[in-house]
């Protein structure tokens, strides 16, 4: 990610402020406590999801693996909270079901700007502060009003969950013990949940009156579809299938398969570079809005199948870079 983040294209594509959240699916065929049902994603079998942090650049900066396709947005939160590379993004993007306004408010206290894509605006609900305030043309938008008595009485504890959180003392996937009495939200999470509908709501005003807001949302998340493709198609042996019976293993296999794909990234932003540079070089037009939309995810280039040769050429071993193809060579 380091190597990746110094890429003078690399940082056209992004400054690393923006990451987006999302879920890959593998079936697992064998018998594990460690996987679960979804007839949609699994058949009659069983599976697990590989929840990816993707940021900007086009790097993958951490992963967890949960059994099954858990809907649980506070999953995102750790993916978020346990990285631990020189990237520090403040703004995570993920689709339309990953959120929930405990999320809303759980991000807001740590420092992020949560902005998931919003998929019907319309049954969305609006708050207001109180109940006597002017907004407007919004005034019958915004019926419902924050209870902002119940936040005050809790705010303390809510920074002091928050720290808690932020300093690893208190896993993110296990904070809903904190949030729940039984099969209720606690008085906390109550006060959580009032918290994140202020952040709701100005992100869903924000995200309907801004077009440029909703293309950002759209765009990181394409980019997290088209690492989850490449992903797919390095890892195409045994059918796609995980074949790994305990947790730990899982994760051995899935994080050697995120190396390997942000190595591709790293070697494609490289050799796009290189091939920019020689294309104004012979003086070709280069036009930066452009080079923004090129993608270092693909890979038609790149041979999946065969064996694999780790002999490095002497001019790569000093430091040099492989020649660029001339594609008049295929005519």
């Amino acid at each position: 990610m380091g190597a990746q983040s110094q890429l003078e294209l690399a940082q056209l594509w992004g400054g690393g402020e923006v990451a987006t959240t999302d879920g890959m699916r593998f079936v697992v065929p064998v018998r594990t406590v460690h996987a679960g049902p979804n007839p949609k994603y699994f058949g009659t079998g069983w599976g697990v999801t590989w929840y990816n942090l993707i940021s900007d650049q086009f790097s993958g900066l951490n992963a967890i693996t949960v059994p099954g396709t858990l809907r649980d947005s506070l999953v995102l939160l750790a993916v978020v909270l346990e990285q631990q590379t020189e990237l520090q993004p403040t703004q995570i993007m993920t689709d339309t079901g990953a959120y929930s306004d405990v999320v809303f408010g759980l991000f807001r206290l740590l420092g992020y700007h949560f902005s998931p894509r919003l998929a019907d605006v319309g049954g969305t609900r609006f708050w207001r502060s109180h109940p006597d305030a002017d907004y407007g043309k919004l005034n019958g938008l915004a019926r419902q009003s924050v209870k902002l008595d119940l936040l005050a009485e809790h705010w303390d504890d809510l920074l002091r969950l928050a720290g808690s959180l932020k300093l690893g003392r208190v896993p993110a996937t296990g904070i809903m013990r904190t949030l729940q009495a039984g099969d209720r939200p606690t008085r906390l999470a109550q006060a959580l949940a009032e918290f994140g509908r202020i952040e709701k709501t100005l992100h869903t005003l924000t995200y309907i009156d801004d077009e440029s807001k909703r293309r950002a949302t759209l765009t990181q998340l394409n980019r997290g579809e088209g690492r989850h493709s490449l992903a797919r198609a390095v890892f195409h042996g045994k059918r796609g299938e995980l074949r790994q019976r305990y947790r730990e293993g899982q994760e051995d296999q899935l994080s050697a398969l995120g190396l390997v794909v942000n190595i591709i990234v790293l070697w494609n932003t490289l050799y796009i570079t290189v091939a920019l540079k020689q294309l104004k070089r012979q003086g070709h037009p280069v036009q930066e809005e452009d080079v923004v939309r090129l993608s270092p995810l693909i890979y038609e280039h790149i041979n999946m199948l065969g064996r694999y040769s780790f002999a490095v050429p002497e001019e790569v071993a000093r430091g040099e870079l492989r020649p660029l193809r001339n594609p008049d060579d295929d005519l």
